[in-house]
């Protein structure tokens, strides 16, 4: 049993809050980290995390590849997210893969890897405080609250929550003027089925096409999802009558 860890947010943010800056006037401001503190931050981070959950076999680090499928899907997905790595990211990284376990799936996010190794083989609990990883049956740790089950059936219906609500953050709409609250309470009314999901994006005059491009940029993947051989994902597609 191992602690399958979002370390790509626990890098980032420890990384990021280690940052100064140094204004050295005629118009150059250096940005400035010191390696040894922002790595200990992590440390304390991946201790804190494993000491809430008690003694498992070994935490495994996810971190996204630096290519996304979903560019393919979309080529606008994420893109406003355009600023750098804080100091000292890749460096952490490094350091990191000579101490723990450190998975890096092509093309894929973390979520992704997440999904695929937590549902190859049950009995690991993802940690990540991410809400795209409740689509993932099993256990979950969102780095507060405690640990959550989530069964097969919640997580394909959060996947339908997700993809009628789109997310900002992501860059990828969902239906106009819906948010999860609104997602979830017109699926609970209608159903929640790839036909009610349809008639949600109908209802502002949107066709399948763009229902289904929100559906493969909200799913995150799972190991039936992933083709090992050719190392690419399985793009979702609705089950005959869902």
């Amino acid at each position: 049993m191992s602690l399958l860890i979002d370390a790509d947010f626990i890098v980032y943010k420890c990384c990021a809050a280690n940052e100064s800056e140094i204004d050295w006037g005629d118009d150059v401001i250096v940005v400035t980290s010191r390696f040894s503190e922002a790595y200990e931050m992590v440390e304390r981070e991946l201790y804190k995390i494993a000491n809430d959950l008690g003694a498992f076999d070994d935490s495994i680090l996810f971190f996204s590849d630096s290519k996304n499928f979903r560019k393919k899907i979309d080529p606008a997905y994420k893109g406003h997210r355009n600023r750098k790595k804080p100091c000292g990211y890749r460096r952490v990284i490094n350091k990191l893969k000579t101490e723990y376990q450190v998975v890096v799936m092509p093309q894929l996010e973390a979520d992704d890897a997440l999904g695929i190794y937590a549902t190859k083989e049950e009995g690991h609990i993802i940690c990540s405080p991410d809400k795209d990883l409740r689509q993932i049956p099993g256990e979950l740790y969102d780095l507060s609250d405690g640990v959550v089950t989530i069964t097969k059936e919640e997580g394909e219906q959060w996947h339908y929550i997700q993809t009628l609500a789109g997310d900002q953050t992501d860059g990828y709409s969902g239906v106009p003027g819906f948010g999860v609250k609104r997602a979830e309470s017109y699926l609970s009314e209608h159903g929640y089925s790839w036909d009610t999901v349809l008639k949600a994006f109908a209802s502002k005059e949107l066709d399948e096409s763009t229902a289904l491009r929100n559906a493969r940029l909200a799913k995150i993947l799972q190991h039936s999802d992933y083709d090992f051989k050719k190392e690419q994902p399985v793009l979702w597609t609705a089950a005959t009558g869902s």
